[in-house]
């Protein structure tokens, strides 16, 4: 028997499907929701529904954004011969952090995992080739995670952009193997981007 109204285990519940969200923090958010005031709970609905209406992908390089272009693929100041590839939408904004990368992104939504079902044809890396086509990228820097699927997926990738004569260029690794992007610090992804290598 639930020691909770079926309300608010349903609310548990909820928060509980959240990444990293453990019962015990699932149980203080919904007894934080259920104590705020009706205009906080209001907005935080109204938050998530605008975002969920307003947000789209971007039709160049994949980033989730208000507008399409995104304001980087939009900027004519970026480095449009320069395409640094991630794995999802959170790389993007670590490496924005840094204040160095001047290029444009390219991100492919995953990475291959065979032992999840994740194969090349399930992430964007057909639209990355698209991309390459018209002859104006000089350098694709694959930035996916230091980890086995991400190494795997940077090969794969590296592997058909050769012959296009493309340079190919992975982050140093100063990079803890097994890490995330997001969770790497400034300093150790700036002299990532600085040691990078050809591939």
């Amino acid at each position: 028997m639930s020691l909770y109204s079926p309300s608010i285990e349903k609310l548990i519940e909820s928060f509980e499907r959240l990444p990293s969200i453990g019962h015990k923090t699932a149980v203080r958010l919904a007894f934080y929701m259920l104590n705020a005031s009706k205009t906080e709970t209001d907005e935080f609905i109204k938050s998530i529904e605008n975002a969920k209406k307003n947000l789209k992908l971007c039709s160049q390089c994949y980033n989730i954004s208000d507008t399409d272009p995104c304001e980087i693929c939009g900027n004519a100041k970026r480095d449009h011969t320069q395409i640094c590839v991630v794995e999802d939408v959170k790389n993007v904004i670590a490496i924005e952090k840094i204040h160095e990368y001047k290029g444009v992104y390219h991100v492919l939504h995953g990475s291959i995992s065979p032992m999840d079902g994740v194969g090349p044809d399930d992430i964007k890396i057909k639209e990355l080739l698209a991309r390459l086509m018209d002859g104006k990228v000089k350098e694709v820097i694959l930035a996916t995670n230091p980890r086995v699927e991400g190494e795997a997926t940077a090969i794969y990738i590296s592997k058909l952009i050769k012959p296009m004569n493309i340079k190919v260029t992975r982050l140093a690794h100063g990079l803890p193997v097994g890490g995330d992007l997001e969770y790497t610090d400034e300093f150790t992804l700036s002299k990532a981007f600085e040691g990078r290598t050809e591939l």
